[in-house]
């Protein structure tokens, strides 16, 4: 029978092609580089390949076989993980851990209303969460880092099956004293030439709120913010105006500012919330009763706010 590598050997490898960085994989898999490196170096002796450029010096740096090679042992990985999903979700469902990525826009808002319901739901279910841009996230979704993500529609999701869970409606945020406060609800067109302030590159939202506006990326203000607070801040500075989500604005976001609220007109003036897990995933079932979860959780919670 031929010689198959080990899920540790794997593991390694995988972890020196995120990290390319010796130590850094060697702590992600929680182990010394030392073992590390042995263990890539047994690897390449059992394929009798060279799967890393030793000429490179101390950069981490593949061969076109072990590039390759990476994305067969990512597959092979999360082969090897579905197998004992299946086995637990089979045993008992809604249990176990789940790590589940959210992007900076919606995590802070919404997971304190939806977190209390699913601990009282599901209370063999451990959640674990990591908070990152959409496009980190979708990777890590791919690698099988992550089981689950909780992002904003439209963006760019390639394979990986969603659920809606909330339509999250924007309004426009202005300082006291602005012309357009006067309107009880402001069109899209009305926004195309007043200084729109925007979060940095990166953000799905940004691109959300550009779209929502009919704006171009050459005609938006020079001002980028790192999160919706910085945003808020700097409107009731007065140096524009912005659009907010309404889940942070039932959250509380400009509490203590001056800042006038009114809702956005037109068409594409929303993104909708939605749970994404992997195509393939073996607890898709349990993906999808957690999306209602969610959404029920959600829509309850902004009814009452």
């Amino acid at each position: 029978m031929k010689p198959l590598p080990t899920p540790q050997q794997l593991r390694y490898l995988d972890a020196l092609a995120e990290h390319r960085h010796f130590g850094r994989a060697a702590s992600a898999c929680a182990v010394s580089q030392s073992t590390l490196s042995a263990g890539i170096l047994a690897l390449e002796r059992l394929l009798d390949a060279d799967l890393l450029d030793r000429q490179a010096g101390r950069h981490v740096v593949f061969t076109r076989l072990g590039e390759e090679l990476v994305t067969h042992a990512r597959a092979a990985l999360l082969a090897l993980a579905a197998v004992a999903d299946a086995a637990e979700a089979a045993r008992a469902p809604m249990s176990g851990t789940l790590r589940m990525g959210v992007i900076p826009t919606v995590g802070p808002f919404l997971l304190p209303r939806l977190m209390p319901l699913l601990r009282a739901r599901f209370p063999r279910l451990r959640l674990y969460l990591r908070e990152d841009n959409t496009d980190r996230l979708l990777a890590g979704l791919d690698a099988g880092r992550l089981d689950l993500l909780l992002l904003a529609l439209p963006c760019a999701c390639g394979a990986a099956s969603v659920a809606s869970v909330l339509r999250d409606e924007f309004f426009v945020a202005l300082p006291p004293g602005h012309p357009l406060a006067a309107l009880e609800a402001i069109p899209a067109t009305a926004l195309e030439t007043e200084p729109l302030l925007l979060l940095e590159e990166g953000h799905c939202l940004r691109d959300q709120v550009l779209a929502a506006c009919g704006r171009l990326r050459e005609h938006t203000d020079a001002f980028a913010a790192t999160s919706l607070h910085t945003l808020v801040q700097m409107v009731a500075g007065r140096l524009g105006i912005t659009l907010l989500p309404r889940i942070a604005i039932e959250a509380g976001i400009t509490a203590g500012t001056d800042i006038v609220l009114r809702p956005l007109e037109g068409a594409g003036g929303w993104r909708s919330i939605a749970l994404a897990w992997r195509a393939q995933a073996t607890r898709q079932a349990e993906f999808r009763a957690l999306a209602q979860t969610f959404a029920e959780a959600a829509a309850g919670s902004l009814r009452a706010g």
